[in-house]
């Protein structure tokens, strides 16, 4: 397989290039090409070049361009979702998954609108809010989905008349690579570009002058360094950061029923997602017979090779995230009582076995932080008023849910915890259409739905004197 960058409406060889592993064996999939500083520069002048004539182009020729992107994805949905699994690791019925959901957005955004909005108006005078773009916008994009989150970014920039430079992370390009090659039969040059790097050209990206935007989603660590950059030239930022989301189970509940939502809650990914459970608090009525249900359940599942089609997980995205979770694991065997899991398989490929470990409380490093990998804390509470301060005391506040058979309760509850989405009897429900906050450590703005679209827009008054 041979991948390009995407800079002007061509396709064009890198600097350099870097293997791209797959996490299940250690093969290399392909080589992905590495963009250097003048490249990087080539792009960013590529999307300022086009920007104004692809902002003067009408909002229905730029929606119709991402809805003829969403069936290309949709034609070329084996291959997408193929790469996906070989870079990402996932089961391969996940990463058709994500490829839908790119479909989706680009479905959704597509059917959106800037029209100017009337404020007032009276006999003396009309006062209009218009819409406007930014200019040239820079995605930066992590590894544990790597299309989705590209296309959360550049359906509603693009719509909004931006450009965009999408940058993915190095280990895991291809599927964005791919899509660009899908972009160049579509939209005009310059106006979306592609460029990979090997960590290496962030900074630069972020701190180019002639980018008006940042949209990142990673770490807060990262996420604070580029809004400190971005400060020096007062730069729009929007950063989806990391997440520590609670589940609380109240113990009314089917425990029978609610065991495998909780898994797939917390496990979907192998734990890789910022919004998945990272924190299970059950009532002690309920508790040992939660934990039991769920170690039952979960010791069912197979690991493996995502492509294998009886694979349920898959392994650690990149050798570095393995390293971190293995060492949660270590401390979590030394802090709680591992029931389920808790093995690192000797042989090739990332895996570590997915894991809950019960019998830990507020104060253990593998509650009050994110692994990102498959381990999952068990807490137990007896006192609904306390679990809702423990689940508020975390820095992070991206997601989070509440389990009931009462539904009236279960949402007086969610209207007091302090995380940008909170879901009642499920988790980690997204759709490219609902808007998908944040608060806290966990970043700063809105991704997707509506409110993600003007993300990417100036509000102007106009004010009319008759």
């Amino acid at each position: 397989m041979s991948f390009k960058l995407l800079i002007d409406g061509k396709q064009v060889a890198g600097a350099n290039t870097v293997p791209v592993i797959n996490p299940a064996d250690e093969s290399i999939v392909a080589n992905s090409p590495v963009a250097d500083q003048n490249q990087l520069n080539e792009a960013v002048a590529a999307a300022k070049r086009a920007q104004p004539e692809w902002a003067q182009t009408p909002i229905d020729e730029r929606a119709a361009c991402l809805k003829r992107l969403g069936e290309a994805v949709q034609a070329h949905e084996a291959d997408i979702a193929t790469l996906i699994t070989q870079e990402v690791g996932r089961p391969l019925p996940l990463s058709h998954f994500e490829a839908q959901l790119v479909q989706k957005s680009c479905d959704f955004y597509s059917q959106q609108r800037l029209d100017v909005e009337l404020i007032h108006e009276d006999e003396a005078i009309r006062v209009e809010a218009h819409r406007l773009p930014l200019g040239v916008i820079a995605a930066i994009l992590p590894w544990n989905a790597p299309l989705y989150l590209a296309i959360n970014k550049l359906a509603p920039a693009v719509l909004a008349g931006n450009s965009i430079i999408l940058k993915p992370a190095p280990t895991s390009p291809l599927s964005t690579l791919k899509l660009g090659e899908l972009i160049n039969e579509i939209f005009p040059p310059g106006v979306i570009n592609i460029i990979c790097d090997n960590n290496d050209l962030g900074g630069a990206l972020v701190a180019h002058p002639d980018v008006s935007k940042i949209a990142f989603t990673g770490s807060t660590v990262t996420g604070q360094k580029i809004l400190t950059a971005a400060a020096q030239q007062l730069k729009k930022v929007t950063l989806e950061l990391s997440g520590n989301d609670a589940a609380i189970v109240l113990p009314d509940v089917d425990v029978a029923a609610i065991a495998p939502e909780l898994i797939f809650g917390a496990f979907f990914n192998s734990a890789q997602i910022c919004a998945v459970i990272k924190r299970l608090y059950v009532h002690e009525s309920i508790y040992d017979q939660l934990c039991d249900t769920l170690a039952a359940g979960l010791s069912q599942a197979v690991m493996g090779n995502g492509m294998d089609p009886d694979v349920q997980f898959g392994p650690i995205q990149n050798a570095a995230q393995f390293e971190k979770v293995k060492a949660y694991l270590e401390e979590a065997k030394s802090t709680g009582t591992i029931i389920c899991g808790g093995d690192v398989p000797e042989g090739k490929g990332y895996f570590i076995t997915p894991t809950l470990v019960r019998d830990v409380s507020d104060g253990d490093r593998i509650v009050d932080e994110e692994p990102f990998g498959p381990i999952l804390p068990i807490i137990k509470y007896s006192d609904v008023e306390d679990v809702i301060r423990r689940a508020n005391a975390s820095s992070f506040g991206l997601g989070a849910s509440v389990w009931s058979a009462d539904g009236n309760k279960a949402q007086q509850i969610a209207g007091r915890l302090e995380a940008g989405t909170v879901w009642v009897n499920q988790h980690c429900a997204i759709d490219p259409s609902i808007p998908f906050p944040t608060s806290k450590h966990s970043g700063q703005g809105v991704e997707a739905g509506r409110e993600g679209l003007l993300e990417y827009t100036n509000l102007k008054i106009v004010n009319i004197k008759k």
